[in-house]
């Protein structure tokens, strides 16, 4: 079955994209339905790539090969898994890691995360989601773990006309795993945590504070399940106090504690974090390192105006909070607020918070997350250290 592209398209697809856009589109097969393998062609009938159809969806083609002789069927996804892990060991992640990065690795749609033994994975469209089963195959071929879940209770499959649904694929385990990272352990409820149970993102960015720490007094504001703090006080830190909204998360994080002895140096409270900062601005508390990573402002771009506001006035109040000579940690982790709007933000706040900037690093996801030049939702998170004087 074929879909034929319309002469002028982005020239995002024949970049690599393997996303294909409804207004892209001149005709399709009639017989074609949703869930289906499609060619794309372009105008003039060449082979652009196959990939799995929904014309329900706006993104109404995604494509998995430019490789004409290539199909898609279980052994395919068996060699883009072994491709993945791979990948992940010649980089050295070995026990954690997302194991697929959707787009980036190929599989548009499809994430896997590994937390040592145990998978989770999210299908988010139509297509990907009938090749569960060939992807649960190859899980299992593969690492023969101790046990897989999925996690697609995400509102993003109701746009591809799919339930919310999580549960086990393999038999059942205990879903609240406990994990090491950075010399540190950690509690992953896969059941119950956001997205996957764990930010693995993050993992080689926190040990990027471990210097400006030592003997600090912390502050972390949507600590969520206190990583980031708890890595402070692993690095020296002398107090830190951690701000979530979540009682779930707060429990989490001083059980968190507890498993690393740490309970003594970290405090942490169940408090709206924004309410918080502007009221310890008026009573002109200071902190040496205040560390920040909201939740996106938006997840659409028709909002974009009000994340900038958004994330502009949370770092205003985040530097307001700082020592002189201090530090400020602040991460973003939207794709629509690229990395060049992100460091304009915190110029303009930096600005009315009358705060000079000294750049101590400028990061992006753990590169067990990878970036595909020409794929800009690939480029998602943007993890800054400034020193303000």
């Amino acid at each position: 079955m074929r879909v034929i592209l319309k002469k002028k398209i982005s020239d995002r697809v024949a970049k690599g994209h393997p996303w294909v856009y409804d207004n892209e589109i001149n005709k399709f097969d009639d017989e074609a339905k949703a869930g289906d393998m499609v060619d794309v062609l372009n105008a003039n009938g060449n082979f652009i790539g196959r990939g799995y159809f929904n014309p329900s969806s706006q993104i109404t083609v995604r494509i998995l090969t430019r490789d004409e002789n290539e199909q898609i069927n279980e052994e395919f996804f068996y060699r883009k898994l072994l491709a993945c892990w791979n990948y992940r060991q010649k980089l050295g992640y070995i026990e954690n890691c997302r194991l697929v990065f959707g787009e980036a690795d190929g599989l548009p749609s499809l994430i896997v995360d590994k937390f040592n033994d145990y998978f989770v994975l999210q299908t988010m469209s139509l297509g990907m989601d009938l090749w569960k089963p060939a992807i649960v195959k190859a899980i299992n071929r593969i690492f023969s773990p101790k046990g897989i879940y999925e996690r697609n209770d995400v509102p993003v499959r109701e746009l591809e006309g799919l339930q919310q649904i999580k549960g086990f694929l393999s038999e059942p385990f205990p879903t609240e795993l406990i994990i090491q990272e950075n010399g540190l352990k950690f509690i992953v409820d896969v059941e119950n945590g956001q997205k996957t149970g764990y930010f693995l993102d993050q993992q080689d960015n926190r040990r990027e504070i471990q210097n400006i720490v030592k003997g600090a007094d912390v502050l972390e504001a949507f600590c969520y399940t206190g990583t980031f703090s708890l890595h402070a006080a692993h690095y020296g830190a002398k107090k830190v106090l951690g701000l979530d909204i979540s009682d779930f998360a707060i429990q989490t994080c001083k059980r968190n504690a507890e498993l690393n002895g740490l309970q003594d140096i970290c405090e942490f409270r169940s408090v709206n974090a924004f309410d918080a900062l502007k009221q310890w601005t008026k009573e002109e508390k200071r902190w040496d390192v205040v560390m920040i990573d909201p939740p996106a402002f938006t997840k659409t771009r028709a909002n974009i105006q009000k994340a900038i506001t958004g994330y502009k006035e949370i770092n205003l109040r985040a530097m307001k909070l700082v020592k002189k000579g201090g530090f400020l940690v602040t991460a973003s982790c939207t794709n629509l607020v690229n990395p060049e709007l992100f460091l304009e933000i915190i110029k303009l706040a930096a600005k009315d918070a009358k705060r000079s900037i000294r750049q101590v690093c400028f990061r992006t996801q753990a590169a067990d997350h990878p970036i595909v030049w020409n794929m800009d939702n690939t480029n998602y998170l943007k993890f800054l250290i400034v020193e303000l004087n």
